[in-house]
């Protein structure tokens, strides 16, 4: 099974980094925001396969990240590196981030990956 792609959303920071930790240590990638803004803001950036949820926090809005996790309706129209960036995240989480393995199966090679992850600042996922 590839890894996950894993939004932690705790208020409780010490529960969180042990989340983290635990996610992280099974080979899994994991972001974690304390709050409802900071998740909105991942959940924009980022495709994420599970969320990890708080239900306590007072300030989410359980609608608008439901819709932004599953939308409704069609999304606009991404542009070309919009949609790159994404496809690259998704290779990089799919090969648990080697990114040499990532680049084949991208049929880039190995510098110009390397280049698109600093342009899109990926190095943190």
């Amino acid at each position: 099974m590839p890894p996950l792609h894993v939004l932690i959303l705790e208020r409780d920071p010490e529960r969180r980094e042990a989340m983290l930790d635990l996610l992280r240590g099974t080979g899994h990638h994991a972001v974690a925001a304390p709050d409802g803004a900071a998740a909105a803001a991942a959940v924009a950036t980022a495709g994420f396969d599970q969320l990890l949820l708080d239900l306590g926090i007072p300030d989410i809005d359980l609608r608008l990240l439901r819709e932004a996790l599953a939308p409704s309706r069609p999304a606009e129209p991404e542009s070309m590196e919009a949609a790159e960036r994404r496809h690259i995240a998704l290779m990089l989480r799919h090969t648990g981030g080697n990114r040499r393995r990532a680049a084949q199966l991208l049929g880039i090679s190995r510098s110009t990956l390397l280049h698109k992850v600093r342009k899109y600042r990926l190095e943190g996922d």
